[in-house]
């Protein structure tokens, strides 16, 4: 029984050598690389929701990590302190979801 390739690497489960091709016959080898421009962009879209929705939660658990209401801070009492510090963070929280994307 074959196993998709997309199911094999969603579970970790590793991939046999494909079996020798037929003569004249050639097997293309499994990859993560985008075969078309609609692949390419699906998985940009998928990779930039996920990007943003992490640094919106990266930035929220620091919220809650330090006293006081950094968003309040911002907002209300305009300080401009408080505005660089959570773009400090997020750039932060930025750099390193880029990092664990690339591997």
């Amino acid at each position: 029984m074959k196993t998709p390739l997309a199911l094999s690497l969603l579970l970790g489960i590793a991939l046999a050598p494909p079996a020798a091709p037929l003569a004249g016959e050639t097997t293309p080898l499994p990859t993560w690389h985008a075969q078309t421009l609609w692949e390419a962009l699906g998985q940009m879209l998928l990779f930039a929701a996920i990007g943003i929705a992490a640094a919106i939660v990266g930035y929220k658990v620091f919220d809650k990590c330090t006293p006081g209401n950094l968003h309040k801070e911002i907002i209300e009492n305009k300080n401009v302190a408080a505005a660089l510090v959570a773009g400090a963070v997020i750039l932060g929280v930025c750099v390193i979801i880029a990092a664990a994307m690339i591997g």
